[in-house]
């Protein structure tokens, strides 16, 4: 609208422009005369020729086709222009066409937009004054009837519709694609959230979008997550069928001996001794299982518990290492230090101890003749920490080396149950390992030993000042009745 209204007012000046010249051009014309303006006066100088006889001139209709030929008053005036000329007394001498304007007021040159009948367009008025007497002498009336102007407005109207229509028929087809392109994927994501209600171990999954921008991020952590639950209820499965497992045999033992107590151990001791003293060392490595099953749940979300937990690696790797020398003082530990006396890993202290104790434990479980354990702490190439544990016992066939971190897994079930293993402690060690977005391996060779490798990304000294203050003033800000309930339990 705004564009339409400019354009109109530029076109109506352009007009008006035309009106004034004309209007200017004739007063100029029929200045010079002294007295009354006469059509004897008018049609000479309006065709710009000398003063002609009377006898010459030429009939009202005839001057009215011959008014222009020649004189300036042609390049001015338009199909829908009229020139009329009055005398003195408002009498019409001359009219180049026929109007129905009449002449009214006079005030001096004025153009207006006038709207009377079927007459829509310009009237301009000036009087005319004698160049020689300064007296009025006359009167000029230009009527434009704007027939060019309206019909390009008339044209520019339906161009301006048109686009509009089309812009908005555009706007439409475009918003119809955009809202197809962005609605396809959530409608992908309700159909896979539906398939997954219906039937949650389902693999479904959205296809991948070719497509960099939120809606893409969105479907990629879509599919993570379900991978993720997936991941989850397949761990939950092999878990009850692994804990299902590993607890019958302990329950089986259990029944066994109390049965043999209700029937022979009421009256033989030898057999209430026995019995009492398998039971209990089956009760302890149930025990010991449930502890190392809830270890190993609360593993996966180790990052989470202790968001703001640091460890000095160098001092509780050298801890753990003093520990295992006074437990067992038949094996030689060495520890080879090429780390900074200051390395910080963002990680629950007791974790990694805990990681430590559960290698250096398997170590020394499994070493044969040769008691010695190398323990190794040093920078990594990247940003982190390398530890490592080696043994030189029995070794990891490779067809046993990919599998020594899944659960209840052990290499030698029989050797393992001797030596109290339950087979979750590789898995425990890597779970916490991973949770904090380290990595764990091993290298082995079979009859000469293993070494478990740990790398885990080391924080700046700054960086560990701020997390223990965090912490610090976390456990300042906490309710005291929840320090209270933690303590009594």
């Amino acid at each position: 609208m705004i564009l339409y209204g400019a354009m109109r007012q530029i076109l109506l000046n352009q007009e008006r422009r035309t009106v004034t010249d004309t209007l200017s051009t004739v007063v100029q014309r029929l200045s010079p005369v002294s007295g009354d303006l006469t059509i004897a006066q008018v049609v000479p100088r309006l065709e710009g020729t000398a003063a002609s006889d009377q006898a010459s001139l030429p009939a009202p209709s005839e001057s009215r086709e011959r008014i222009f030929s020649d004189s300036v008053i042609q390049k001015l005036a338009q199909a829908d222009v009229s020139v009329s000329v009055f005398s003195r007394d408002r009498t019409n001498i001359f009219q180049s066409r026929d109007t129905p304007i009449t002449l009214g007021k006079v005030h001096g040159t004025e153009v207006q937009e006038s709207h009377i009948g079927d007459f829509n367009g310009l009237v301009g008025t000036a009087p005319i004054y004698s160049a020689t007497t300064s007296d009025l002498i006359g009167y000029v009336q230009v009527t434009n009837k704007l027939t060019a102007f309206h019909a390009t407005m008339h044209e520019i109207t339906l161009l301006i519709v048109g686009l509009s229509l089309a812009a908005v028929l555009i706007s439409i087809l475009i918003g119809y694609i955009l809202a197809t392109r962005f609605l396809k994927p959530i409608k992908l994501i309700t159909n896979a959230i539906d398939v997954v209600n219906e039937e949650p171990e389902s693999t479904v999954r959205i296809p991948a979008l070719k497509r960099n921008d939120e809606l893409g991020d969105l479907v990629l952590e879509f599919n993570g997550m379900l991978d993720r639950i997936q991941r989850y209820i397949d761990q939950q499965s092999e878990f009850v069928q692994d804990v299902s497992h590993e607890l019958r045999t302990p329950v089986a033992i259990l029944e066994g001996h109390l049965q043999l107590l209700n029937r022979w151990g009421k009256d033989d001791p030898e057999v209430l001794d026995e019995s009492l003293k398998a039971s209990l060392q089956e009760i302890t490595r149930m025990k010991s299982l449930i502890q190392e099953m809830l270890d190993l749940t609360r593993a996966d979300q180790a990052d989470v518990q202790f968001p703001n937990a640091v460890v000095d690696v160098h001092k509780t790797v050298q801890q753990v290492v003093a520990d295992f020398r006074m437990i067992h003082p038949d094996f030689t530990f060495t520890l080879d230090d090429d780390l900074e006396k200051t390395t910080f890993v963002r990680m629950y202290r007791n974790h990694l101890e805990q990681v430590m104790i559960i290698l250096m434990d398997n170590a020394v479980k499994y070493s044969t003749n040769r008691k010695e354990i190398h323990v190794s702490m040093a920078q990594s190439s990247g940003n982190g920490v390398a530890l490592a544990v080696q043994d030189f016992g029995e070794g990891i066939a490779e067809k046993d080396r990919r599998r020594v971190f899944n659960r209840f897994y052990r290499v030698d079930k029989a050797r393992s149950r001797e030596k109290g293993g339950n087979g979750l402690g590789l898995s425990i060690a890597q779970q916490l390992i991973e949770s904090y977005h380290g990595q764990i391996e091993v290298d082995s060779a079979l009859g000469h030993g293993s070494i478990f490798r740990i790398d885990l990304p080391t924080i700046t000294e700054a960086k560990a000042k701020a997390l223990k203050a965090q912490e610090e003033a976390k456990q300042a800000a906490a309710p005291k009745s929840d320090t209270t309930i933690k303590s009594n339990l």
